[in-house]
Parts: structure tokens; C-alpha cells; sequence
């Protein structure tokens, strides 16, 4: 069963407070060793001890703890479950030590969760297994017969592996009268074996003997060894070789070359011839000294023969033997001492690796545990370390030869993730050797930073009226952990962006960082907003931080100009209870410039949207007023005359800057008048509703439109008469021919000769008034004679407005009347004439094409008579009437003047 042993070091003084301060701030590692004792021979599995419970541990600890052993050859193993150390391999002391005395392994347990080291030793304790062994299976002797009683002749010892007094030999001798065992003490303390003479010999009698020596341990059961002892009795050599000391002693460096002399042994023989010629051999040595060296027999010096380590035996102990020719034999010690040499280098071993260590690691923490070993001795064993490298740790000597490499600055995974060191361990030999063992230490990430944007605050600018989902921005932010600790998330932490209750105007992704809105913008209702985002690392606990997004709407020229006056004045007026339209009163006395009154009018848009200019489209007298174009001032273009219209109306337009441009209009009614008295009674004639300003709108488009035919028909028929010019110029073609001589209808129609058909190709039916009724205002008196009747050709092709001569045929198959006949009195045509300027007065208060109800009634009492020509009554009411319309339309007063001359100058006959 193994012999369990727990041993604290013993008070050593300054050296041992040193180690236990070191110990406690550097980890705290317990300098304690834990000693066991076991004997060779173990069985794999074989229990050492309770390591576990030696050191304190429990067995709930150990899985935190991860107890284990130092990475060195693994004699031995500890249980992960319960602590208990186990044997790992066979133990073999005679292999492992050799021939030490003592024998034992030590290592290194570690624990972690703190971290500490304890030094753990096993005793090899020796086992009886290995027998006593002779170098030769057979000892032969040659002794003279002359030889007397009581010499002595010293035997081969006998050699046994084990140690301690499995390794205390005795020796036995066969019974035989002639010779007896004897035991000499050498100066090492071994015990010789020699045989003694008891009686002398006679050759003649007996000329050989054969004894068996037993070479028996201490062990328990004790083991022995035997060897044959064949002695031949000679004639006379009585005088045996004698060395010159019973010790050689030698001292020789480890790193000695192979071949060099170590020692030389010296015997003597006082015989002559063959008797005194001496030999010398090793004794009864093991092999290892047979490997390392080798004697010469006839010079008795010895020499190496392999390389001589001082780390694996420091000294060497072995026998020496010279022969004389006659078999006599003389023994003695040769002591051989190897002085140490700088030959080894130190040895690092790294015990630990806390690899990666987090970076808010605490300076101190114990990051590595190495052990340094020099095999050497003395100077050349002692060994001191250093860290090279740039990095925030260094080395701490701790007990037992190891180190601790530990922190001395904050670590910061974010400025070096790793940190690469190298561990040199120097010896103080002549020279010094060193070795070197790189190290590189990972640092885990903490997350220590909060993610930071790349402006503290970012600016936007979104036009109005946006698409909802429209990207404003685009935020990040940076995060200098890695993995989780460095992923960043976005989230929108508060702002103006929206008040309580009301969606926020804008969202934004939580992986990119991008701003989207909402909804559409609208500058007038916000044209600035600042909303909050918040960066969040995805550690724990979390860590965040804050930037101000500052959004500026930008305007669109989304909004009209709206007309505050007059518009706003009407639609007050309106409200109040339908009271009449607002109106301006000038005096017919105001000069050009006279202030009418101001358009005002505001435009929501901003910068040049909101800009208005003012413009002057429509006014019953077009050259009477005019606005100012940034003011909106309506004032008088020239003076008040007595022929401008009492009402007026002006419409004015407001436009703003932008692109594209909106507008509004703004209507304002004047009075001319002195007083207001006298606008009175031009107030009451207003229609009060809105249908007759509806039909006036109705009526202004009709005439534009009418005006716009008139002049397309115009192009129409010039067009058309040129085209018949050319044709009559060829002579009459056959579409003309067919007219026939009749070009009146059978109802006694007449066409007045002297009319031009101008440039209306119209036919309407007109009725006119009986000869034998009077009709107070227009009226057609009948002809005396037949209207002369007119060529088609003559009418379509006619270059002037001249009245065609009586001569010719008026109707078809009459031959043409008298020249005094068809002429009118002067008295007759002069009231034809009045007549027709009559009906041309009337027809200047219809609205062409239509005759008002007044004139319908007051012609409805004549007796109507169909005439199918191009109506009079329309050429009337375009030529008269058409007065307003080319009033309203520029540029057309020339037209009208000629027209009204036309008229005037139409005698109206039948």
C-alpha cells in the first residue's frame, strides 16, 4: 500500500516570507509540496494518494478548479471526478535512478478559478527485484602449491541493481577443508570477498578444485546470485602484484574528449619472467562503465571511450584488477569525479496558458506559468528569466523554479488583439547559455466601447411632398469590440419628429442605419424637425450612444397665390348675407396714375415660390388701367374721359416665381363716378346675382369663338375666291352653269343690286316688313320696279361694291326695263335709306346671330316675306354688333370701323 507523507516547507527565514508575499500577489498559489511514497513495480492504475483532498479541494470544486498535472512525462495521472492520483506507467527505480540512493518524481498540480501551483513529489521506493549478478559465470585461480596456509585471493563481487539493503550483499562458500570465505571491508564500504588458504596444497595430490560462490542480498525474500570458482594448482608463483594505491582518484570536466587519458593505474609483481609480467582489466563492472571507458592492459591507463555527462552521473566508482603471469591477482578502487561544465542550456516549460484572457482582466492576473530547469550544478544551474517584447506583462519568480507571467498595464483588445512575448532564460555560467520560448497571448473582447457615430450631428434636406419610404439619410456608427460587443443596432430615441400620440415622421432600419419617411412632407406645416438615434451595441450589458439628425424641409412650389383682396372682401360679403360684390369708385376726374385700389395677395411658398408679380388680363377699357407688377397697385393708365363705359371690370392675375408657375385672379369692379350719389343708380342697374356674370363669362366666350370662326371663314373664302377668279378667267364652269337665269326664289324674293357680299358665306331667311304696312323703325318698303336680278358670276366674282346697272336683265325672260322705269326719285331712295339705317340701328341691340325678343315682336307685325340670300340681318348683327366683340378682342377696331362704314354706305333699296 502506498505510504501517503504531506510536508510543509520548513521556516526558511527571509526567504520563505519572500516567496509567501510573491505567492500571495501573484495568485496566491500555495507553497506547500505534497509528498507521496510509493514502491516500484506499480500496475497502471495503481492509487498514489488522495491529491484532491491533500490539497483542499473538495470534490464539488474540481470540475471548477480543473485540477490537473504539468505537462512533463506523465508517470502519473490525476481522476478529473474524484482527485485521486494514479499511477500512469510502469515505475522502474533501477531505470529511472540507477544506482541513487534516494529516487523520486516531482511535478506540478495547477488548479485555476484563481489560479495556483503546488509541487507535488513521489518517492520511488525500492523493491527487492532484481538478483545479485557476477560479471563472469565461472572465476578461475591459479595458486602455487608453494603458496603457504593463511594467503588470501580476493573474489569478484557480485553486483545487485536494487538500493538500499535489497542491495547489501553477503557471500557463501562451498565447504571444502582447503579453503575458507573471507570478507574485507574497501574504503567505499563495500565488502570484498576473498578466499583464503587454510592448508597448503600438494599438486601432486590435487591438482584442481571447484567451489560455488553465492552472492545473497538484503531484500525480503532475499534473491541470491551464484558463480563457479575453478582453482588450478600451479607450481611456485609466490609472490602476487601489488598496485601502487588501493584508490585512484581522478577528476575530469563532462565535456572531456573521447580517448583522453583519465588515469593511470600501476601495479608491481616482485617475480621475474612470466610470473611478474602484469595485465590489467576492470573488475566486476557493469556495462555502463565498459561503454565509458576502457583501460590498457599493459599500461594500466584508463581512458573514455564515451561522452561523459556530469547531468546523468556526476561520479563513477569501479574495480580494478592486475594478473601476474601466474594467475595472481591484485585489486584495487579508480574514482572517477565529473566536474560540471556550461553544457546545458535552460529548459522552459510552459506549466500553463490562459489564452485568451479577457481585456478588463485586473493588472496582476497570472496569465502563464512556466518552469525554467537548467541541468547543470552551481553557477551554471541558476537561471534567471525576462520577458522581450512590447507588451503590458512581465515574469515574477515564484518557488520551485517556476515563473509567472503576469499583467502590468490594462489591455485593450481594441488597440492589440494579441500580444506576442518572448520568455528568455539565461544561466550564470562562463559563457552564458540562454533559451528563449515565444508566447502569444490572445485578448478576449469586453465590451468596453459604445458604438460611435461619425458626426455627433448629421443634416438633411428632403424636398416637400416626398414619396412616403423615401431615404433621407443614411446614419452609422462604429463599434470598436468585435463579435456581438461590435454588432450595432439603430433605434429612433425621441426628438421632435412627431408629437405624442402622432406617428413619427420618419423610421429608420435598425441593421444600416437608414432614415426612411413616413409619410409625405409638407413644408408649410414643418420645415424643420430633429429626431434622435440611438446606436446600440449588442453586448452585455449593452452600451449606446446618441446623434441628433436635424431634417430641413425643403419647399416646392406646391401652393397658388391666394387673392386677399378683392377676393377675400367678395367671399366676406358673401358670407354677411349675400350683399352685393365690393367695387372701387373713381371720379371721371382722375388723372393718369390716380391709385384704384391694391390687389393683395399671399402665396404659403417660401424664397422664390412665394414670390408674386402682378399682371393686368382683362378690363373693359384695356388702356384705362393698369397694375403694378410687384406692387399689385391697380392705377388709372391715362386720364378719365366722358366716354369711358360708368362700370368697369378688371381682372388681374397673380403669379409666382416657381417652376412651374401658379397663379390666381383677382376681379375688381369700378364706378366712375364724382360722388357716390351718382354711383348709385349705375349700382342698381348691376345685376345682383351671379348667373348674369355667369352668362357674360358665356357670352365673352361665345363672341371670342364666333370671332375666331369668322376669321378662319374669311381665309376660307378668300382662298375660294381666288380660286373662281382663275376659273372665270378660263370661262364659267359647269357647276355655275347649272344656276340657270332664275337665282331668286319663286316667292318674289329680291336680292338689293347694290349689296357687296363682304365676307360672310352665310344664307339665312329674313323677313321683312309689307310695302302697305308702316313700321316705325326698320322697315323695307317694297320696289316700285323688279329688283334687278344679278349672274352668279357678277356676284361671286364682283371685285368692287359698285351698284350694278339697271340695263341688264333682272329676271329670267323679261327683257329689261326702262332706265326711268327702275330709277328712284331722289326723295324715294333717300327714305329706302333711312329706313335700312333703321333696321341698322335695331340691329346693333341684338346679339348676333339672334334677334331679342323686342325686335322679333316689333317684326312679327310686318308681313314676312322669305329671302333666301346672305342674311342682312346677320351681316347686321356681326357688322353692328360685332362692335363688342372687337372691343373685347384687341387689335380688331380697324375690321369694325370698315365694317361700319360698309353699312353706312348701303343704299338700303329693294
Amino acid at each position: 500500500m502506498a505510504v501517503r507523507r504531506r510536508q510543509r516547507l520548513g521556516p526558511g527565514g527571509g526567504r520563505a516570507l519572500l516567496a509567501a508575499v510573491l505567492l500571495c500577489v501573484w495568485g496566491r498559489a500555495a507553497a506547500e509540496r505534497v509528498r507521496y511514497a510509493i514502491p516500484e513495480e506499480l500496475g497502471r492504475g495503481s492509487l498514489v494518494g488522495p491529491l484532491a483532498r491533500d490539497l483542499g479541494l473538495s470534490a464539488d470544486e474540481l470540475p471548477a478548479r480543473k485540477l490537473r498535472l504539468s505537462d512533463e512525462k506523465q508517470y502519473f495521472t490525476v481522476n478529473e471526478e474524484n482527485g485521486n492520483l494514479y499511477v500512469n506507467e510502469r515505475l522502474d527505480r533501477e531505470e529511472m535512478c540507477g544506482e541513487s540512493a534516494t529516487c523520486s518524481v516531482s511535478f506540478e498540480a495547477l488548479v485555476h478559478n484563481p489560479l495556483n501551483i503546488f509541487h507535488v513529489e513521489v518517492a520511488i521506493e525500492d523493491v527487492n527485484d532484481n538478483s545479485p549478478t557476477f560479471r563472469k559465470a565461472a572465476l578461475d585461480l591459479e595458486i602455487g602449491e608453494l603458496i603457504p596456509p593463511g594467503a588470501r585471493f580476493p573474489l569478484e563481487m557480485a553486483r545487485d541493481a536494487d538500493a538500499g539493503s535489497n542491495s547489501l550483499l553477503t557471500y557463501q562458500l562451498t565447504s571444502n577443508p582447503s579453503f575458507s570465505l573471507v570478507m574485507r571491508e574497501s574504503p567505499d564500504g563495500s565488502k570484498q570477498p576473498e578466499l583464503v588458504l587454510e592448508k597448503a596444497l600438494d599438486r601432486e595430490k590435487q591438482s584442481s578444485f571447484e567451489l560455488v560462490l553465492t552472492a545473497v542480498d538484503g531484500g525480503d525474500p532475499a534473491r541470491s546470485g551464484t558463480v563457479q570458482v575453478r582453482i588450478n594448482v600451479t607450481d611456485a608463483n609466490d609472490n602476487a602484484p601489488v598496485f601502487s594505491k588501493s584508490l585512484y582518484e581522478a577528476r575530469v570536466a563532462e565535456n572531456l574528449s573521447v580517448g583522453s587519458l583519465v588515469l593511470r593505474a600501476w601495479a608491481t609483481d616482485a617475480d621475474t619472467g612470466s610470473n611478474g609480467r602484469v595485465s590489467y582489466s576492470f573488475g566486476n563492472v557493469p556495462d555502463s562503465i565498459h561503454a565509458l571507458f576502457t583501460i590498457d592492459s599493459d599500461s594500466g591507463e584508463v581512458r573514455t571511450l564515451g561522452p561523459l555527462d556530469y547531468e546523468e552521473k556526476n561520479k563513477y566508482i569501479f574495480g580494478l584488477e592486475a594478473t601476474d603471469g601466474g594467475g595472481l591477482t591484485a585489486h584495487c578502487k579508480a574514482q572517477i569525479d565529473i566536474t560540471d561544465e556550461n553544457d546545458n542550456a535552460p529548459e522552459i516549460t510552459i506549466l500553463s496558458l490562459s489564452s485568451p484572457v479577457p481585456e478588463d482582466a485586473p493588472v496582476g492576473t497570472v496569465v502563464a506559468v512556466l518552469k525554467v530547469r537548467d541541468r547543470d550544478s552551481g553557477e551554471n544551474g541558476q537561471v534567471w528569466c525576462e520577458l522581450s517584447g512590447e507588451a503590458p506583462l512581465s515574469i515574477v519568480a515564484s518557488s520551485g523554479g517556476s515563473y509567472k507571467v503576469v499583467t502590468t498595464g490594462a489591455l485593450d483588445r481594441e488597440q492589440a488583439s494579441e500580444h506576442g512575448v518572448t520568455v528568455v532564460a539565461r544561466d550564470r555560467g562562463r559563457p552564458a547559455l540562454w533559451s528563449s520560448r515565444e508566447l502569444v497571448l490572445e485578448v478576449s473582447d469586453v465590451n468596453d466601447n459604445a458604438p460611435l457615430f461619425e458626426e455627433a450631428a448629421y443634416s438633411a434636406y428632403v424636398a416637400e411632398n416626398n414619396a412616403a419610404g423615401a431615404l433621407v439619410l443614411r446614419v452609422q456608427a462604429r463599434d470598436a469590440d468585435a463579435g456581438a460587443n461590435g454588432r450595432v443596432s439603430y433605434w429612433l430615441a425621441g426628438g421632435s419628429a412627431g408629437a405624442a400620440g402622432a406617428a413619427p415622421l420618419v423610421s429608420v432600419e435598425a441593421r444600416s442605419g437608414a432614415l426612411y419617411a413616413q409619410r409625405s412632407l409638407d413644408y408649410e406645416q414643418c420645415r424643420e424637425f430633429t429626431v434622435a438615434v440611438r446606436a446600440q451595441d449588442g453586448g452585455s450589458p449593452a452600451r449606446s450612444s446618441t446623434a441628433t439628425v436635424r431634417v430641413f424641409v425643403l419647399d416646392r412650389n406646391d401652393n397658388a397665390p391666394r387673392v386677399l383682396w378683392p377676393a377675400a372682401a367678395a367671399a366676406a360679403g358673401e358670407a354677411a348675407g349675400g350683399a352685393a360684390t365690393p367695387f372701387e369708385v373713381v371720379p371721371r376726374s382722375a388723372e393718369a396714375g390716380y391709385l384704384v385700389a391694391k390687389v393683395v395677395a399671399v402665396d404659403a411658398d417660401a424664397g422664390r415660390n412665394a414670390w408674386l408679380s402682378y399682371e393686368l388680363v382683362q378690363a373693359s377699357e384695356p388702356a384705362l388701367f393698369r397694375v403694378g407688377l410687384h406692387s399689385g397697385e391697380v392705377r388709372t393708365a391715362r386720364a378719365v374721359s366722358e366716354r369711358d363705359a360708368a362700370k368697369q371690370r378688371v381682372v388681374a392675375v397673380v403669379k409666382d416665381h416657381g417652376q412651374p408657375a401658379l397663379s390666381a385672379t383677382a376681379t375688381l369692379h369700378v364706378v366712375l363716378a364724382e360722388s357716390l350719389q351718382e354711383a348709385l343708380p349705375e349700382l342698381s342697374e348691376r345685376p345682383a346675382g351671379a348667373e348674369e356674370e355667369a352668362a357674360a363669362a358665356a357670352e365673352l366666350q361665345f363672341y371670342l369663338v364666333l370671332a375666331l370662326a369668322l376669321l378662319s371663314a374669311l381665309l376660307v373664302l378668300s382662298v375660294a375666291l381666288a380660286v373662281l377668279a382663275r376659273l372665270r378667267r378660263a370661262g364659267p364652269p359647269a357647276v355655275l352653269r347649272c344656276l340657270g337665269a332664275q337665282r331668286f326664289s319663286l316667292a318674289g324674293a329680291a336680292f338689293p343690286a347694290d349689296f357687296c357680299e363682304g365676307t360672310l358665306p352665310y344664307s339665312y331667311n329674313l323677313c321683312v316688313a309689307a310695302p302697305a304696312r308702316a313700321v316705325p323703325e326698320a322697315a323695307w318698303p317694297p320696289p316700285p320696279v323688279p329688283v334687278p336680278v344679278l349672274s352668279a358670276e357678277e356676284l361671286l366674282g364682283g371685285d368692287s361694291c359698285e351698284k350694278p346697272s339697271l340695263s341688264s336683265n333682272a329676271l329670267t325672260g323679261e327683257p329689261p326695263a326702262e332706265p326711268d322705269a327702275a330709277q328712284l326719285s331722289v326723295g324715294e331712295a333717300e327714305a329706302q335709306r333711312r329706313a335700312a339705317l333703321g333696321a341698322c340701328s335695331a340691329g346693333r341691340r341684338l346679339r348676333a346671330p339672334l334677334l331679342t325678343e323686342r325686335s322679333e315682336r316689333k317684326l312679327g307685325a310686318l308681313q314676312p316675306r322669305p329671302l333666301r340670300t346672305r342674311s342682312i340681318a346677320r351681316s347686321l348683327g356681326v357688322w353692328l354688333g360685332g362692335r363688342e366683340v372687337c372691343e373685347r378682342v384687341r387689335g380688331a377696331e380697324p375690321f369694325c370701323s370698315k365694317t361700319e362704314e360698309a353699312v353706312a354706305e348701303i343704299p338700303c333699296r329693294s
